[in-house]
Order: C-alpha cells, then sequence, then structure tokens
C-alpha cells in the first residue's frame, strides 16, 4: 500500500497504457471488449472506430461477424447507454445496472410523469411476450402497449420497457454498411441455445470493479461511479481495499489500483490517435483531465449528449475530427483546439490516412484536413 501522488500525466499514461492507445494490440475483438467491459454504442459506427484505434490490422467484419452470430450484443448498460458488449458480459452487467434503469423512470424529465401509477411488473410481462419471438421497433412496441395500457403515451411506454426488460438491438442494426431502425429482443432468449432462454448471470461487482481499474485505473470510487452511474460502489473499494495501491492525485483525492497493472513512465511517447465518437475513455471518470482538459471537456460534449471523435497529441485531446464520405471520396476534417507542431501535423495526417483507408477502402480520393485553430 501507497499514499505515493500521481501527476495527470503519470495517470494519463496509465490509462492509455490500459486502453491499449500506447500500442495498438494483437487481442481479438472479443478479448478487446471483454477488457473494456464494452464500448459505447448508441451510434453503429463508432465501436468499429473504437476498435480500430486500439487493435493491429482490425478489419469491420471481425465485429460485425460476432454481432450476427449472437456473441456480441447491443444492450443499455452503463450509464443507461447502449454499449456493445460480449454476450456473457451483457447477461452479467445488466442485473448490475438495473437499480440505475429503474431508477430512470422516475427521474426521465420527458417520460417520468406520463408514467406513473403503471403496472411495472404487468407492463414488463406483456412487452417480454411481444417481443419473445419477433424482434419489435420502440414505435410497434409503443403502439402495442397503448391497447394494453390505455391512456398512456406510446412513447413512454416504449421507453419504460427499454428500462425494466433486457433488451437488446439486433442485426442488421450495427453491422458495419448496414442501416436500419432499432429491433428489440429478449437478451436471454437472443443469445440462448437452440432456442432456449439463457439464465442471467449473478453480477459481481467485487470483479466487476477490478475490471474497471485494469481497463480505466488508477481511479477513485467516484470515477467507478461516472463509469458506470451506479452509486454507493465506496463500499466496494473498501472491501476490496487490501488487495489494490492506493495513490492519491494531484489534488489529494485517493486513487485505487490492481498492484499489477502497468503505469509507464510518465516520458513514455503517446502517439496520435484518434478516437471515436462517443470513445467511453473519454466518459468513464469523474475527473477527465487525464486525458482532456476541463475546457475542451465542454467542447467535446455538446449540450444534447453528443461526443465528438477526438484526436489525441502527446496523450491528451487536442482537437475535434469529423469524417465526411461519398461513394468516391473520403475526407477527414480536424480542427486543433491547441497549436501544433510541424511534427504534429506529419502525424495527424499519417494516422488520418490510415483511418480513411480502413473506413473507405473503395474511396477514389482521400484527403485530410486540418483546419485553423478553434479559440
Amino acid at each position: 500500500m501507497t499514499n505515493r501522488t500521481l501527476t495527470v500525466r503519470e495517470l494519463g499514461r496509465a490509462t492509455l497504457a490500459r486502453q491499449h492507445l500506447l500500442r495498438r494490440s494483437d487481442l481479438s475483438t472479443a478479448e478487446m471488449l471483454e477488457h473494456l467491459i464494452g464500448l459505447q454504442a448508441q451510434a453503429p459506427e463508432p465501436p468499429y472506430f473504437a476498435l480500430w484505434t486500439r487493435i493491429r490490422g482490425f478489419t469491420p467484419d471481425r465485429l460485425s461477424d460476432l454481432i450476427a452470430s449472437r456473441e456480441v450484443v447491443r444492450i443499455a448498460l452503463m450509464r443507461g447507454t447502449v454499449f456493445a458488449v460480449t454476450a456473457p458480459d451483457a447477461l452479467a452487467l445488466r442485473s448490475w445496472m438495473q437499480p440505475l434503469l429503474t431508477r430512470a423512470l422516475r427521474t426521465d424529465t420527458q417520460h417520468a410523469a406520463g408514467l406513473a401509477g403503471i403496472d411495472h411488473t404487468a407492463l414488463s410481462d406483456f412487452a417480454a411476450e411481444l417481443v419473445r419471438h419477433e424482434p419489435r421497433t420502440g414505435q410497434e412496441l409503443g403502439r402495442l402497449l397503448a391497447e394494453r395500457f390505455p391512456g398512456y403515451e406510446p412513447g413512454a411506454l416504449a421507453y419504460a420497457v427499454r428500462g425494466l426488460l433486457p433488451l437488446v438491438q439486433v442485426p442488421p442494426r450495427g453491422l458495419w454498411g448496414r442501416s436500419g431502425l432499432p429491433r428489440l429482443a429478449l437478451l436471454d432468449h437472443w443469445v440462448g441455445r437452440g432456442g432456449e432462454s439463457l439464465p442471467p448471470l449473478a453480477p459481481e461487482p467485487v470483479a466487476l470493479v477490478r475490471r474497471y481499474l485494469a481497463a480505466f485505473g488508477p481511479a477513485s470510487a467516484r470515477d467507478a461511479q461516472a463509469w458506470s452511474g451506479l452509486t454507493g460502489l465506496g463500499e466496494i473499494f473498501d472491501a476490496l481495499r487490501p488487495d489494490l495501491t492506493v495513490f492519491r492525485d494531484e489534488n489529494g483525492v485517493e486513487l485505487f489500483d490492481l498492484p499489477d497493472a502497468p503505469r509507464p513512465d510518465p516520458a513514455t511517447p503517446a502517439p496520435v490517435r484518434i478516437l471515436a465518437q462517443y470513445d467511453n475513455v473519454l466518459l468513464s471518470h469523474a475527473d477527465r483531465t487525464r486525458l482532456v482538459s476541463d475546457a475542451d471537456r465542454r467542447r467535446l460534449v455538446t449540450k444534447n449528449g453528443i461526443v465528438h471523435a477526438a484526436v489525441l497529441v502527446g496523450g491528451t485531446v487536442a482537437g475535434s475530427v469529423r469524417r465526411t464520405t461519398t461513394r468516391r471520396s473520403a475526407v477527414l476534417e480536424v480542427t486543433p483546439w491547441r497549436r501544433l507542431t510541424n511534427a504534429n501535423r506529419s502525424a495527424i495526417e499519417a494516422e488520418g490516412m490510415r483511418l480513411l483507408k480502413f473506413s473507405a477502402p473503395g474511396a477514389d480520393d482521400r484527403e485530410v484536413r486540418i483546419l485553423p485553430e478553434a479559440h
């Protein structure tokens, strides 16, 4: 046990190492998803770009095939947001997140008032039968539920069952190059074998917190709560304290870590990396300054919750990224938020061109544009 102070730079290098953003990994797609405890996936494409920037030689079919074969699913989990996770992780995590999702039914400003007085058990039982053998869109669910529960708004009813039931978004949603409205099915039935449902796995909060530290540490209990959306995790950290190494950050906040987890020398070079939209590494700490300044964080996340793709230079966010593709061309525009050296620009152009070759292999023209610095 130690109370040594870790600098912001040390914390950043440790997190980058665990996220495989210092060096690309040879892990398989499923192994990476399990290590990261899933990837945020409310839009279909971001998980592909998040994996590309972390796995050497990653190709889109590696994730698409796992989704098509039901080994990876898209489901609401941490923070009530859709994640792409392996089927075993979905079965374990979904029940751990249930208190968060149930609480949202009471606090959601758009739908809570419209759900007052409804019988949650009757609602979830009826909805489960509707999706058990035929995946349904949210609109279809809302319409059918409103027939059974008159007086309630269809949109509110569909929102409620997404919180009450473990529902996955089934393909073609989430497949590379495909599109379609999210259609929902029961998790246990979707990933079962031979048409038989699988029971949910009992969550193991202690093991999940250790996995969080392996992918995002060193971290505080508040960091883990920001990652998950759950409260009361301090008790789990206290229970783990004898098995963890304890540090402090520059503000004196207590940080926990696995004793043998990588904590690279702060002088370790950090290459340019392009992070996907909604990349979870930027959203999984209460204090995010290890990778993005407070001022830049406000530019990174819009008021309506969109998280821009970003470029890391020297280990921290240096600007936003926007990709535009047509049938024959692909353009990557980078808006810097600080002054870039000529070496920085060359590295961004090289990494950006690799991303365009990955995402638009059939394009005749590819271009990386570094725009004027934004103030």
